[in-house]
């Protein structure tokens, strides 16, 4: 397992993140399991979860409590997210701040997930949704520093819109954000003009997510995947959506360099980027575990292959169904 410094937190953490979204009741998932798959990636060097209160109302973080109670010897860096108070997602700049994240609601969900993280600090605290329209807000930046002055937190960061990495810019210039958390893939390119600069520049952690686009740069997926209708991903991949990104996957097989599978070429894609600290991957299953840590040691593609991949990027806008 390969580490990498998030930001200016100095912290070093496993290039590759176990995401638990789908740990949370998502069609076929099981405590069990999930427990399972966790301690593995805690086994074979991964030191850094993604959660959030979001995720099963508590679930996901009460399951890497457990985790982490088992492993008292070891340090595992704990990400979550408070959820809007709204509940609205993505944030939109005409939802006020004080209906979307007020104090209270802040720092009532942040004890809740230190009780079922079961610390009494969390590494990593996330706003779920941002947007840069409540960046001057003043009881934004009162609840980061309070937050952080009492210790409930180590470090604060913000989850961005999906395909929207340039709101979070103004957040990141007032000096409050520890890390961000941003969408970025072979089809998700945009991080890479003005979010990464800027996050070098100030030395702000980067925490990838949705590497594999929901599972598509899985490669299993085919024009006739049906999820089923409480599963999340059976909006997102709506018929229209889901014909779209299987041409641009078939496109993407095309150039497999011998030996690689997809996942394995998007993930290290992902990883080649100078910027990113580290990508979160959802692996409930023990031999996803073995097989996406597996790739943290391969490195990044080569100057070749990512200048291929750069001809696929697909510049999208947030739709209804994306969030």
């Amino acid at each position: 397992m390969q580490y990498r410094k998030l930001g200016r937190t100095g912290v070093q953490v496993s290039d590759i993140a176990h995401g638990l979204w789908g740990m949370s009741g998502w069609s076929g998932s099981a405590d069990r399991e999930s427990l399972q798959a966790l301690q593995l990636a805690v086994d074979l060097g991964c030191n850094f979860f993604d959660s959030a209160w979001a995720y099963g109302e508590g679930k996901s973080d009460g399951l890497l409590g457990q985790t982490m109670a088992k492993n008292k010897g070891k340090r595992i860096f704990a990400a979550s997210k408070i959820p809007p108070k709204n509940e609205r997602w993505p944030a939109l700049p005409k939802f006020k701040y004080h209906d979307v994240f007020p104090p209270d609601h802040v720092f009532k969900y942040a004890d809740l997930i230190r009780k079922q993280l079961g610390t009494d600090s969390i590494d990593l605290l996330q706003f779920h949704v941002w947007t840069d329209a409540w960046t001057n807000d003043p009881d934004f930046r009162k609840t980061v520093e309070k937050l952080k002055r009492d210790g409930t937190i180590r470090y604060f960061g913000l989850s961005l819109n999906r395909w929207e990495p340039e709101n979070g810019i103004k957040a990141i210039r007032t000096g409050l954000v520890d890390a961000v958390q941003v969408i970025y893939s072979i089809f998700d390119q945009s991080p890479e003009d003005e979010l990464f600069p800027l996050c070098k520049e100030m030395n702000i952690g980067v925490i990838v997510r949705v590497a594999l686009d929901e599972g598509s740069l899985g490669g299993k997926m085919t024009r006739d995947t049906i999820f089923p209708k409480d599963d999340w991903r059976s909006g997102y991949f709506n018929p229209k959506n889901l014909a779209n990104t299987i041409k641009r996957v078939d496109k993407l097989k095309e150039i497999l360099p011998p030996g690689m599978s997809l996942p394995e070429m998007a993930l290290r894609f992902v990883l080649s980027h100078a910027a990113v600290s580290t990508t979160i991957v959802g692996m409930r299953k023990l031999v996803h575990v073995r097989e996406n840590i597996a790739l943290s040691d391969k490195g990044p593609l080569s100057p070749e292959l990512l200048k291929q991949l750069k001809k696929h990027r697909w510049n999208r806008k947030p739709a209804p169904w994306s969030d």
